[in-house]
């Protein structure tokens, strides 16, 4: 078992890693007069009647959303909301997120805005949502505008990671948590970025001991960037290195072409080519990080016409500010600053 502590002033909350947790779920999630279960069409066919069997409660409900980035919308929580009045869900209620990142998303904000706030928990059943999106307590939804355009910091009461869930990932999937992975190491821990280089394998084919401790240490970093900056005002700004480009990159294909992770690893790899053009980083260690993101398989060309409406998008970034686009650039190694550019510095160095 590995339990790793959020140490908030007011939501304080522990994270429990451990294969086969999901079976002992009951021991983690407290007591609530009902609950319930949001998961998507991907997930509740796998694991949906395990879950409920070791939530070990008998007051509970289950709503399955339309699995994909489609289903982040009003519409979806409306839905949801309507639901848990019809079925007499009071502030003594806990929803449990069950599925990846968009269910966390959904589920936290639906917690977050019903009775003004209930309590939730989360179980994230893909890489993307275990090592990342899981932990910190953001939720949104996407508007035709942009992606997360609205949404709360709402933390979860608490959060169990069960890697075998994994196991069950499509490679695509799979692959689409790689991104979040290899952007802690460049953030944050250089130790760490060698470290997923030479395990990328073993990672990829979810060798235990390895997946274990690469989600562990993502956590962990996670964990202490969101304890000194909890909504988003300084530190943890560094986590939206690759999501400028990622975000523009998947509403400008309609969230149909790349999943989130790729287009997290799409918009690393272009960052820090734009890193390097500006003379923030050495030859040698931009491409340190673009041998990685290539060994990962993805392809990481964009034309022009995509680079146009890629652009379009970053202007209605909710992260920019003064006029300006805002992006996260490596300066170094485990090293990256926030950069504000004008639609026109962003043409030149991109």
């Amino acid at each position: 078992m590995e339990r790793l502590s959020i140490d908030l002033k007011e939501n304080p909350y522990d994270i429990y890693i451990k294969a086969g947790i999901i079976k002992e779920l009951y021991q983690y999630i407290g007591v609530a007069e009902k609950w319930l279960i949001i998961t998507d069409s991907n997930v509740d066919p796998l694991y949906g009647s395990f879950l409920e069997k070791s939530l070990g409660q008998e007051d509970y409900h289950k709503y399955v959303i339309e699995a994909g980035e489609e289903s982040k919308n009003i519409a979806t929580v409306e839905a949801v909301l309507s639901f848990m009045i019809e079925h007499g869900f009071t502030r003594k209620s806990k929803i449990i997120a069950f599925g990846g990142g968009v269910v966390g998303d959904i589920a936290g904000f639906t917690a977050s805005i019903y009775m003004r706030g209930i309590p939730w928990i989360q179980v994230p059943t893909t890489l993307l949502a275990q090592v990342d999106s899981s932990v910190g307590g953001k939720t949104g939804i996407n508007m035709a505008g942009g992606k997360n355009m609205v949404g709360s910091f709402y933390q979860p009461d608490t959060v169990v990671i069960d890697p075998e869930l994994l196991k069950t990932l499509s490679k695509k999937e799979l692959f689409s948590g790689i991104g979040e992975v290899i952007k802690y190491g460049i953030i944050y821990d250089y130790d760490f970025f060698k470290y997923v280089d030479e395990n990328l394998e073993n990672l990829l084919g979810l060798k235990t001991e390895i997946t274990q401790k690469i989600i562990k240490r993502c956590c962990e970093i996670k964990a202490a960037i969101v304890t000194k900056d909890e909504k988003e005002e300084g530190l943890r700004k560094i986590l939206n290195f690759g999501h400028t480009m990622g975000h523009a990159l998947e509403a400008a294909t309609h969230y149909q072409k790349y999943t989130h992770g790729e287009g997290v690893l799409l918009g690393m790899h272009h960052e820090t080519l734009m890193a390097k053009a500006m003379g923030w980083i050495e030859e040698a260690y931009c491409r340190e990080i673009t041998d990685l993101i290539h060994k990962t398989g993805m392809d990481c060309t964009i034309s022009n016409q995509l680079k146009i409406e890629m652009l379009e998008m970053m202007e209605k970034d909710k992260k920019n500010a003064k006029g300006k686009i805002s992006f996260v650039l490596p300066t170094g190694k485990a090293t990256v600053k926030e950069i504000l550019l004008s639609k026109e510095e962003v043409k030149k160095w991109w």
